[in-house]
């Protein structure tokens, strides 16, 4: 069975282009050749993530906390609001992954020596064992999906998309 796309030339993005270039001629849609670009790699990428995560007993939010406690170094504990904030979501949101992840062993809530009142989120030997098994997964997963590209192209890619959105953070103000 022959898809209308399998003798394409462009993408997805080329033919909406094209859509709005004879609907709306006098509009540039230049901006949608890298934004709805980015969007859509965003999608077709997204499931497979997930799917990773799920495959370790992680959703995407839960692997989010393990991920950014396990890279923050020894001893391996932040705040809640130093997490929330990293992780660009409400602290009632966070409340909820550290609740599931508690339950799960992968994180453990400790008093900070520093201040009793205070709660500090701790990743367990066995978070920090999923954490890094996980991440290692995905990045081998996400480099297959972009073995399409060389290395320059690779570094060029990153170098612009770097330069877009190091000047976006300024600009709008970066929430992290």
């Amino acid at each position: 069975m022959e898809r209308d796309d399998d003798h394409r030339t462009g993408d997805h993005i080329d033919r909406s282009r094209q859509q709005w270039a004879q609907e709306l001629p006098d509009l540039d849609t230049g901006p949608m050749a890298i934004l709805g670009r980015a969007y859509r790699l965003s999608n077709l990428v997204r499931a497979g993530i997930e799917a990773t995560f799920a495959e370790f007993g992680l959703d995407r939010g839960e692997f989010d906390v393990v991920a950014t406690l396990r890279r923050s170094g020894l001893p391996y504990r932040l705040t809640p609001t130093a997490l929330y904030r990293s992780l660009m979501i409400s602290s009632g949101g966070l409340t909820h992954r550290l609740d599931r992840l508690e339950k799960a062993g992968l994180i453990r809530r400790e008093k900070s020596p520093e201040d009793g009142r205070s709660v500090l989120v701790a990743l367990t030997e066995a978070g920090m064992g999923l954490a890094e098994k996980a991440f290692r997964t995905d990045m081998a997963r996400e480099a297959a999906q972009l073995q399409i590209l060389d290395s320059a192209e690779s570094e060029t890619l990153a170098a612009l998309l770097r330069k877009l959105i190091v000047d976006l953070e300024d600009r709008d103000g970066d929430p992290v």
